[in-house]
């Protein structure tokens, strides 16, 4: 991940998102949507990319913010 780059993760039942380089968690959610709507919102604010996780760690999804950062030229 690059420096600042967001993670959406679940760690003890609950959802989190986590900054790069933060010891905790930035905020905790209940479900998912909750958690990925938010980590979305943090890496927009931010201009990095925003890592969603499965329930089993796996990477899932990754989106660059904004767009134009965004290394491959995939449209979706």
């Amino acid at each position: 991940m690059a420096k600042g780059d967001v993670d959406t993760y679940q760690e003890d039942g609950q959802w989190k998102n986590k900054a790069e380089g933060n010891e905790r968690a930035s905020s905790t959610h209940e479900g998912k949507a909750d958690a990925q709507a938010q980590g979305r919102e943090m890496a927009a604010d931010r201009g990095v990319e925003h890592v969603i996780k499965k329930q089993d760690g796996t990477i899932g999804e990754k989106n660059t913010y904004p767009r134009s950062r965004d290394p491959r030229d995939i449209a979706g």
